[in-house]
């Protein structure tokens, strides 16, 4: 099983992420869930977001506390959240920052593999707005293989109907020029 957490602030879209994955995962014929953990927070609160993928069916619902992959869609979150914690031992963080992975391990100390990217910069150029979710997407999916491509892609037109096109750019952007560290 994939357990997948994302950290990001409230009107980013990090439950639009796990959503958007699990679908794309269930599309696949793989068993997914997704589901936020948030209380009465408000546009701007960090928030977290949860998601599993399996082949065989997942009977837990809790939330995911040993994630093999960790997406932070803002870089800020790692001022106030540890996104290492509980990572598990060959896992990876994909984390939207200009960067390097060596500047930022060093300053937060980040555990696990370091995925890379300036989804500022491709969000506001392909979508318009800095919402990264999509867009970091594209690096999870890069790092990971958990799921084809182009069912993300699928799951993206459907979603955001006229809106996609920025989506899917940012999406493939991500995916290519994200900075893969090697594992």
């Amino acid at each position: 099983m994939l357990e997948l957490r994302f950290h990001g602030r409230g009107g980013q879209g990090a439950v639009t992420s796990a959503e958007l994955i699990a679908l794309a995962a269930i599309a696949q014929g793989k068993f997914a869930q997704a589901f936020p953990s948030f209380g009465p927070e408000r546009r701007g609160a960090p928030v977290m977001a949860f998601a599993r993928i399996d082949d065989k069916k997942i009977r837990n619902r809790t939330a995911v506390s040993n994630p093999d992959a960790v997406v932070v869609l803002d870089p800020h979150i790692l001022h106030i959240a540890n996104s290492s914690d509980g990572l598990s031992k060959d896992g990876i963080q994909v984390v939207n920052t200009m960067r390097s992975a060596d500047e930022i391990r060093e300053e937060y100390n980040l555990k696990g593999r370091l995925i890379t990217v300036d989804a500022n910069h491709i969000a506001e150029q392909e979508i318009g707005r800095v919402i990264t979710n999509t867009t970091m997407l594209g690096a999870l999916i890069r790092a990971t293989g958990v799921i084809e491509r182009e069912l993300l892609v699928d799951e993206l037109k459907v979603r955001f109907g006229r809106l996609a096109e920025g989506n899917i750019n940012a999406f493939n952007r991500a995916f290519e020029e994200c900075c893969v560290e090697k594992g």
